[in-house]
């Protein structure tokens, strides 16, 4: 007789608990779609002009002035400019440097991309000497100068790796084809 109580009382509760579950699994169903912000259509305030159409953003990396790692600076780029020579139009824009000022410039003053070729999906870049001329006293200077190359040329999705010629010719300092490092930050 005892049993059949205890089994009875827990059958209840049992019961009860299921049921209690079942509305407090739909109470909090409820609440979570009410809470969903309702979706509405954006309009613009303006007109998107001719000139802003025609525009797009690359990344090009340089090094943070402070912790001297390579950070992205984003740019407005014409996307006639970058159709009519990609490679070459942002390489000279790397060698412009940075718009931000706690970034400095990474490839040397003087230095001119000499020509830029792909070769199935590695960019061949032929730089002036003055590529040569990096601060070799900092050790993360070279490391720096190849990976900001390499990292905002192979956002080009044709672009897996960079072969880097000094003067038309190979040089024992730039020698590898580099492909894409993470960046630590």
């Amino acid at each position: 007789m005892k049993n059949k109580k205890i089994i009875i009382i827990f059958s209840i509760l049992f019961i009860i608990l299921i049921v209690g579950g079942y509305f407090l699994i739909n109470y909090l169903k409820r609440d979570k779609t009410e809470e969903e912000p309702i979706v509405e259509e954006y309009t613009p305030q303006e007109e998107i002009s001719e000139d802003q159409l025609r525009q797009t953003i690359v990344s090009l990396y340089f090094p943070n002035k402070e912790t001297k790692e390579l950070e992205p600076e984003a740019r407005l780029v014409d996307i006639k400019e970058i159709l009519e020579n990609p490679y070459e139009k942002i390489v000279n824009l790397l060698i412009e440097g940075p718009k931000d000022e706690s970034k400095e410039r990474i490839i040397p003053e003087n230095t001119k991309l000499l020509s830029s070729q792909l070769e199935g999906d590695c960019l061949t870049l032929d730089f002036s000497s003055d590529f040569l001329n990096y601060d070799k006293t900092d050790g993360k200077a070279k490391e720096n100068l190849i990976n900001s190359v390499v990292n905002t040329l192979t956002q080009l999705n044709e672009v897996n790796s960079i072969k880097i010629l000094i003067d038309g010719s190979e040089n024992e300092e730039f020698s590898e084809i580099y492909t894409v490092q993470e960046l630590t930050s």
